[in-house]
């Protein structure tokens, strides 16, 4: 009895005060180890493989009569090896993800109530309640075990990742290959998931589009964070190179040119290491945080008894459904321009703008601006609703990019577009997460049997944006390969300096062109899930009353019900409270003007 007075308790206050801060804030931490990982990687992984891994070689020289001898580290994986790991694994990556999100869906738990994962060996008893007022679905309970499964083994797959085995060229790319596509795996098992609870927060569409105001907001910051440690990590790095490219060219011949660099690189690869003990540290902190203070709610879109299609059907499904469709297809290519820019910045402005060491004050001025304008986006698609700020917010990014590319070498320049940059940057980040529920509502509108593919739909659009990151990454390495760019040399030939360029401006900016121009067919706006959601709201409050009526005796009036006689219909009367107010003409007109409603949205 008391377990169904706090239900009953917590389902009215949710339903007036939607979703509570506390909740929000723990939500938002769950986004973290996600974009502090992935923020590290797109930073400065591609300079590590290129550069960084190294193997050493023993040179020997015999001066007679001492044999000496001499050890020389050279680059150990050329551009071409390195586009190879980059592009295989994000895109395994981008097709583990639908998978992942599909298994999560197909899974089956009968445990009842709000359970969190640290309470699993209650898991037995609890599977035997009956209770039909229980506010978590199967479905969510999934979501969290999955999350504290996968944690751990992602945390230390991660580590790996930044460490250089010993050995020959061939063993390094099958190693760093296999650790790139098992961190990616265990990243999206806890990823696809952390997604999907968006759908079990509680509250309405506003009060989601909130929570994900908080998310992205501290993903922001996040990636904030995992820039300036990496960023002090790529300054650790050309430090290191300088200091050797300049004993080369005072020991070299003038005549030769330094190139590759004869250093272990031991403080670079020491800091790669500690930043990814850092980053680990950070991923489990706030996983554990939001294992806690996460409690998933029953979602008006879950059931127990739903149409379970097969993978094939499912992804059918979503792919045939025209909302998902264009929103999908052009943050593709939003995000693809983003990747193909911000991929190769630092390499921009390393070798294209000669400001690598600014390299740290530019993306701490880029990110600190994407931060602050996210929750200003926020205000504004209130305002102007989402699909105006989508064209308002990535426009800004065109002139930024171009007179970047234009004037490459001025800092006071490429610091001001930067502060642009940044703002567009947190519209890529905001949007997307924003629509994507109001499209689960038009789909649970249009097929109301197929429920359960929550994840589904958050982890197809994960692949998408994941397949465009590794084509993205794919490509301009090999770009690179062809221009001629050598790993370890001191200087780039011009050829490598125009590619740089064409990578940071004029191709990103066709890409959102042809993104923009698909845009424009998105057919939801904002405000149809809400009246979705309020039609439905009222077509259960009348089933209700509806059965109730049914189940009074009409012969027999209440005490506190009028004589038939005195009752007359009241044709104002269209939000009614209980069923003593109500005649039954006025109950079938109003039922009646519902199905109206709802054939109209």
């Amino acid at each position: 009895m008391t377990r169904r007075f706090l239900t009953q308790a917590g389902d009215g206050q949710q339903r007036s005060g939607g979703i509570p801060l506390i909740r929000k804030i723990c939500y938002a931490l769950g986004g973290v180890p996600n974009q502090v990982t992935t923020a590290a990687m797109a930073v400065s992984l591609q300079i590590f493989l290129l550069d960084v891994v190294q193997v050493e070689v023993i040179l020997h020289t015999k001066i007679l009569p001492v044999l000496t001898f001499k050890s020389q580290y050279i680059p150990q994986m050329e551009a071409f090896y390195v586009s190879l790991v980059l592009f295989v694994s994000r895109a395994w990556d981008a097709v583990t993800d639908p998978l992942i999100g599909y298994l999560v869906g197909r899974s089956r738990w009968t445990s009842a109530g709000k359970l969190s994962p640290w309470l699993a060996t209650r898991r037995s008893a609890l599977s035997k309640s009956t209770n039909p007022l229980r506010p978590v679905p199967p479905l969510s309970r999934r979501l969290s075990r999955r999350l504290v499964l996968s944690t751990p083994f992602a945390v230390l797959s991660y580590l790996l990742l930044w460490f250089v085995p010993p050995g020959a060229a061939a063993g390094g790319v099958l190693w760093f290959l296999v650790t790139t596509c098992l961190f990616e795996t265990l990243m999206s098992c806890y990823h696809v998931p952390y997604l999907s609870l968006n759908m079990f927060l509680g509250g309405d569409h506003r009060d989601r589009d909130s929570a994900t105001a908080y998310r992205m907001t501290t993903e922001m910051l996040a990636m904030l964070m995992a820039s300036v440690i990496q960023g002090k990590v790529v300054v650790v790095y050309n430090t290191e190179r300088q200091e050797v490219c300049q004993h080369l060219e005072e020991d070299a011949p003038a005549s030769t040119t330094p190139s590759p660099q004869i250093a272990s690189l031991v403080a670079t690869r020491r800091a790669f290491l500690t930043s990814a003990v850092a980053m680990g540290a950070v991923f489990f902190v706030c996983s554990l945080v939001l294992f806690l203070g996460v409690k998933e709610q029953k979602s008006e879109l879950s059931a127990e008894e739903h149409e379970r299609p097969s993978y094939l059907a499912a992804l059918r499904m979503l792919l045939s459904h025209i909302p998902y469709q264009r929103l999908v297809l052009s943050f593709v290519f939003f995000v693809l321009a983003f990747q193909m820019s911000l991929g190769n910045f630092a390499l921009f402005c390393s070798h294209a703008a000669e400001l690598g060491a600014q390299y740290q004050y530019l993306i701490l001025v880029l990110l600190v601006a994407a931060s602050v304008a996210v929750p200003l986006w926020q205000v504004v698609l209130l305002r102007i609703g989402k699909k105006a700020t989508v064209f308002l917010g990535l426009s800004l990014f065109i002139p930024a990019v171009i007179i970047v590319a234009c004037v490459p070498s001025s800092l006071p320049v490429f610091l001001s577009m930067c502060v642009l940059m940044g703002f567009s940057v947190a519209t890529i980040f905001l949007l997307p997460w924003s629509m994507l529920p109001d499209v689960v509502d038009d789909f649970a509108s249009k097929h109301p049997s197929c429920k359960g593919l929550e994840p589904l739909f958050f982890s197809c659009y994960a692949f998408c944006n994941k397949l465009a990151g590794s084509l993205s990454a794919g490509i301009s390495a090999m770009m690179l390969q062809f221009v001629g760019y050598r790993s370890g040399a001191c200087s780039q030939d011009e050829g490598v300096r125009t590619v740089l360029i064409v990578l940071f401006a004029p191709v990103p900016v066709v890409l959102l062109l042809v993104g923009m121009a698909i845009f424009c067919s998105y057919p939801i706006h904002e405000r149809k899930p809400l009246r979705l959601r309020d039609v439905t709201s009222t077509t259960q409050l009348e089933a209700a009353l509806s059965s109730t009526a049914v189940r009074r005796d009409p012969e027999e009036p209440t005490g506190l019900q009028e004589p038939p006689a005195a009752r007359a219909p009241d044709p104002l009367n269209h939000n009614v409270g209980s069923s003593r107010q109500r005649s039954d003409p006025p109950s079938f007109s109003k039922r009646s003007n519902v199905t109206t409603k709802v054939t109209w949205v």
